[in-house]
């Protein structure tokens, strides 16, 4: 049994290249790493790939951005691609998933609220997923005449919650592999959409929204882009080798996401300059394409929404298991499963559905950019070298009375005051957003007093502990 406790049930070792991961947060020796950056790249292009990172793009222009500033609020945004990628190099390092890890930084009892939230995250990500699919289940049967009301949609729902969660309960090869396969033909898709919008579209850049609507652009495209897939980073890494140049992990990761964001959150504006209605994905989107090509778009969002609530769920599994909870890997799935599709019921039947999508990418920064920030210092400062009994149950190296380490504790709760006095959303405006009428610094402002305050705290203390 490894050091590092969460899966009662992992007492033999398993080959990552198997179908089915038997491994929940313990470690990955070095001997069933077979990963490869290339893998690591494509599975987040296959990520990436997806219609919901076009209405990402068309969200930009629906908040008042003219051309110009929604394209430099996507080279901000896309930029944080960076942020994945170094957050994607303690998995090989320490072998195990990030917020395991992450007791490194905020102590046993410290990560807890830390993984708590990111687990809330993973749930939120997993219901827009669901929503999306039960949408396009919906209009793929109206298209075949068969009439869509309540019950139709609560079956839809409930066969979709099933369906999300066979790939996660396999694993990680299972998901690497599936996502590797796709790449081709989500980008096929997402070519011809490129070249249907192209055809149509007549650019009128408009006029400048002021600095507010341009740092609010900013925080969506940042939280819908690389930083806000750091919590998964290091979960989907730890399978490659730990001599595997730092390098190339960053270079894989922020290329293999950045680049596919980028030119979705662009065709997302050249979509949104079309039609007004181009931030709903499924009603409003296809809606300036030609008739043949909604079939076959329906069918393809259908299998992106899966195999992108394949990461989520797979990481909100393991991040129940770094809490404490214990339980499988693939129970945690299932639980994760039943709580996605009681809490989409709800969002399928409300009439909100882009207010939902925008105030929940904005609220998730409070927390995720000053602990972004923390995680990847604390990885710097300590060199990237663990202390596997320090991470499990075993004792180990890290004091940490109380199972607390207040450096980390204090300066993500600073980060996070920070962040919230910072942003600006349609439920809340921090005092320092409205001082700056509506500016929203959420994102800088986490990342800096989360980061710096961490650093000045622990730069020492950490620095020790990776002394051999």
């Amino acid at each position: 049994m490894s050091v590092l406790d969460g899966d009662p049930q992992v007492t033999a070792p398993t080959r990552s290249t198997r179908l089915v991961e038997q491994r929940g947060i313990d470690h990955i020796p070095e001997s069933e790493r077979t990963g490869t950056v290339r893998q690591l790249g494509l599975m987040w292009s296959g990520v990436i790939l997806n219609v919901q990172v076009v209405v990402y793009g068309t969200l930009l222009i629906a908040i008042g951005l003219n051309v110009w500033q929604a394209l430099a609020a996507v080279a901000i945004g896309t930029a944080t691609w960076v942020i994945a990628g170094l957050a994607s190099l303690p998995g090989p390092a320490a072998g195990t998933t990030t917020f395991t890890v992450t007791r490194a930084a905020f102590g046993r009892n410290g990560m807890r609220p830390i993984a708590f939230c990111n687990w809330l995250q993973q749930i939120g990500y997993e219901v827009l997923d669901l929503v999306i699919l039960v949408l396009a289940g919906s209009a793929l049967l109206d298209m075949t005449g068969v009439h869509v009301g309540t019950s139709t949609k609560v079956v839809l729902l409930v066969a979709f919650s099933i369906a999300q969660s066979l790939l996660p309960s396999l694993g990680h090869a299972a998901i690497t592999r599936v996502l590797n396969m796709l790449v081709v033909p989500f980008a096929a898709l997402f070519l011809i959409m490129a070249w249907l919008t192209a055809d149509e579209l007549d650019i009128t850049v408009g006029q400048p929204a002021g600095w507010t609507a341009f740092l609010g652009g900013v925080a969506l495209a940042a939280s819908a882009s690389g930083l806000g897939w750091t919590p998964n980073a290091a979960d989907f890494s730890r399978y490659l080798p730990s001599a595997t140049p730092r390098r190339e992990i960053v270079a894989a990761v922020t290329i293999g996401g950045g680049v596919p964001q980028a030119l979705l959150m662009l065709l997302g504006i050249g979509v949104a300059l079309l039609t007004e209605q181009a931030s709903d994905p499924i009603s409003g989107l296809p809606s300036v394409y030609p008739g043949w090509f909604l079939g076959p778009y329906l069918v393809l969002v259908i299998a992106q929404m899966i195999s992108l609530n394949a990461i989520d769920l797979y990481s909100s599994g393991v991040t129940l298991q770094a809490i404490g909870v214990r339980i499988g890997r693939w129970q945690a799935v299932v639980l994760d499963g039943v709580i996605c599709a009681l809490i989409g019921s709800i969002v399928v039947f409300s009439s909100d559905f882009n207010t939902f999508v925008s105030n929940f990418l904005l609220f998730m920064i409070v927390w995720f950019a000053p602990w972004a920030a923390i995680f990847v210092i604390d990885y710097f400062l300590r060199r990237g070298r663990y202390d596997l009994d320090s991470l499990g149950t075993a004792g180990g190296r890290y004091p940490r009375p109380g199972g607390l380490h207040m450096p980390g504790v204090i300066a993500q709760a600073a980060g996070m005051l920070a962040a919230l006095c910072c942003i600006d959303t349609s439920i809340f405006t921090g005092p320092i957003a409205k001082a700056l009428d509506g500016a929203d610094l959420s994102v800088p402002a986490g990342l800096l007093v989360g980061g710096i305050v961490y650093y000045l705290t622990a730069r020492r203390t950490v620095t020790d502990e990776a002394t051999v």
